[in-house]
């Protein structure tokens, strides 16, 4: 459904994105880890057609992703790091607004307005306004946003950001519910526990290229073997992370 081959992008000197390639069938979750200044938000930006690319390409379902209004962006639904909603209107004026932007109307909106407050346990709330939300209501409301014109492909970045866990929780429920209806989910995190429990597929970026990818079980055998004391019978995804991305700080 989403293929992405060779992608580059540089800001002057800095070679932000340096060659990713990555595809995701439908169905499945494809995970991008790496640390702050991998690159990832950057490559997200270019899949769904925000930022152009130096070089590569992307494509859904055949058809390449440009900057232009093309309809093939109608199959994308974003979900960025940064709340991405109007505060004064009412919850389902903002999906009223999103669905709208997207050529949804009539019964069809209002169909797809309900069904994304009742995916994301915002039904009762449908009328109060985001002001009036705690941080991981707000999150939810953000993810209905990206769903109410019922896109094939979906990009979370960093959903789950200063949320407590029973909204981390819901949220995970809310992307595994989409993973079983058929969509191709890319998503970026920091939380290792979050990738090994949604992710059939890991991509680790760091200074803007792959430097692993597979499954989560395929990618835990890249760690180091570890030392006789402690015991420690297998490595962890956080193991194989800092193996490869390094444990210096980054900004």
């Amino acid at each position: 459904m989403l293929q992405a081959t060779d992608l580059r992008k540089s800001f002057g000197t800095t070679a932000a994105v340096a060659g990713v390639t990555l595809d995701v069938k439908p169905g499945e979750i494809v995970g991008l880890l790496g640390p702050n200044g991998a690159g990832k938000s950057t490559t997200i930006s270019m899949l769904c057609g925000l930022v152009r690319p130096d070089a590569g390409k992307v494509v859904i379902a055949g058809e390449a992703v440009g900057e232009d209004a093309s309809s093939v962006k109608r199959r994308i639904g974003l979900v960025p790091q940064e709340l991405s909603l109007f505060e004064d209107l009412p919850a389902i004026d903002n999906l009223e607004l999103f669905g709208a932007l997207y050529g949804v109307t009539g019964p069809t909106l209002r169909e797809r307005v309900a069904a994304a407050l009742e995916l994301v346990g915002l039904a009762d709330r449908a009328k109060a306004k985001p002001a009036t939300f705690s941080g991981g209501m707000k999150r939810r409301l953000n993810i209905a946003c990206a769903l109410v014109h019922d896109p094939d492909v979906l990009l979370f970045d960093e959903p789950t950001v200063g949320v407590d866990p029973q909204s981390r929780n819901a949220i995970f429920d809310n992307i595994e519910a989409l993973r079983a209806r058929g969509k191709s989910i890319v998503y970026t995190t920091h939380y290792m526990e979050e990738a090994e429990r949604l992710c059939d597929r890991i991509v680790i970026m760091d200074h803007g290229k792959v430097v692993a990818r597979g499954t989560v079980d395929e990618v835990t055998r890249l760690a180091p073997p570890p030392p006789p004391r402690p015991v420690r019978l297998t490595a962890s995804l956080e193991d194989v992370f800092l193996h490869l991305t390094g444990r210096q700080l980054r900004d």
